[in-house]
């Protein structure tokens, strides 16, 4: 059995607080969520803590950066319910998402490498022109062949919203202009990687949202340093929470 959860120097709840910034009645709150073990009490009710809650709280608060709130809550609370090995299947699950983040991260710049510069529309081939006189852009025919797939595949890509094209007013025809090209471009790259349609449509998004490619590297620069910073959170938190169960005996 671990050391008595009220051996040591007693602590009051501001004494737990005040070092972290913490208001008392968030340690109380983090004890009733059994983030901290159960506080013992005075004789008059007073609830008492000790080294041992003072590491559970450093533990905490040390998880979430890396894991996020909830995760940090539900691995402390298996911790302190005695129930390690579920905690640590939480922190593999965390582990796990930023590697698949990773993934996701190196597959965005690897489409984009391969992206060649857009060259302009090739003739296309049936009833459809290559292009749209006065409006710039192109038809679904001559981009399908571009890339070397199905016009249905495009439909497909539009109903999944990886693709917005206009309507022709005089022909109802599908327009694609630039920036649908290159989404049109980006998608084919990552099907190709293996990715499914929708795991593509929020990389999509924000490849909009940055306004095209060129703004995007701005943006995976900072994606990379958050995943950094993710990581070595992670490696503070282990440490911490490994302190935590060692002093749990």
């Amino acid at each position: 059995m671990g050391r008595n959860l009220q051996s040591g120097d007693r602590l009051r709840p501001v004494d737990l607080a005040r070092g972290h910034g913490l208001s008392t009645q968030a340690i109380r709150n983090y004890e009733e969520a059994g983030i901290l073990p159960a506080a013992g009490r005075t004789p008059h009710g007073y609830r008492t803590y000790t080294s041992l809650h003072a590491g559970a709280l450093r533990a905490f608060l040390a998880l979430v950066p890396g894991h996020g709130h909830q995760a940090a809550t539900s691995i402390m609370r298996a911790v302190n319910r005695g129930a390690v090995d579920e905690a640590f299947r939480l922190i593999d699950e965390s582990h796990a998402q930023l590697l698949d983040d990773r993934r996701t991260l190196q597959a965005v710049e690897s489409a984009i490498r391969d992206l060649e510069p857009t060259a302009a529309p090739e003739p296309g081939v049936g009833s459809e022109p290559a292009a749209v006189s006065g409006l710039g852009g192109t038809f679904i025919g001559p981009l399908a062949g571009k890339l070397g797939i199905r016009p249905a595949t495009l439909r497909k890509w539009e109903r999944a919203e990886l693709v917005r094209p206009r309507r022709d007013p005089r022909t109802g025809y599908r327009v694609y202009d630039e920036a649908d090209v290159r989404d049109a471009r980006l998608a084919h790259q990552l099907r190709r990687g293996g990715y499914l349609l929708e795991q593509i449509a929020p990389l999509i998004a924000q490849v909009r949202a940055a306004g095209g490619l060129e703004p995007l590297e701005a943006a995976l620069c900072d994606w990379h340093g958050r995943l950094s910073a993710r990581g070595r959170a992670m490696l503070n938190g282990a440490a911490e929470l490994e302190a935590y169960l060692r002093e749990r005996g």
